[in-house]
């Protein structure tokens, strides 16, 4: 017969086992949306600046998104975002190609919801996308 504390411990890792179980399998579809919220990010961005100041693309499971600058008449790269998964912890690397990636991690809330974090703070999926989108789009303005 096993102590009751040890019977508590075995259930509650069984269930933090089943979480991320659940997390690492919703991922993939949380790419998806974090894609589609993004999209229309850039739609709104491009529909002031032009359609070719800004593109964001879903490649082999990686969200890359590029901004553009009109310059001697023609679109140059002004910069560019990559977004993938990362399992451990379960989230998105933001790679912006110019200092550490920014990770946020990815978790499973009851009713199949997700929720994020980034520097130890919840964040709402408008702020996820003002993090990882503002740098990129506005470069030239103060955070």
């Amino acid at each position: 017969m096993a102590f009751q504390w040890l019977t508590m411990r075995i259930s509650e890792e069984q269930d933090r086992r089943q979480r991320e179980e659940n997390t690492l399998a919703r991922m993939p579809d949380a790419l998806r949306e974090l894609h589609r919220e993004l999209a229309n990010c850039i739609e709104a961005y491009t529909a002031v600046f032009g359609k070719e100041s800004a593109d964001i693309r879903f490649i082999a499971d990686k969200i890359r998104v590029t901004a553009f600058e009109h310059r001697s008449g023609k679109w140059e790269t002004a910069g560019k975002v990559e977004i993938v998964n990362v399992l451990k912890p379960p989230g998105f690397k933001v790679d912006r190609g110019t200092d550490e990636p920014m990770l946020i991690e990815v978790g499973l809330l009851p009713g199949d919801k997700l929720y994020f974090r980034h520097d130890d703070q919840y964040i709402t999926v408008e702020e996820m996308t003002r993090r990882i989108l503002d740098r990129l789009l506005f470069p030239k303005l103060k955070e």
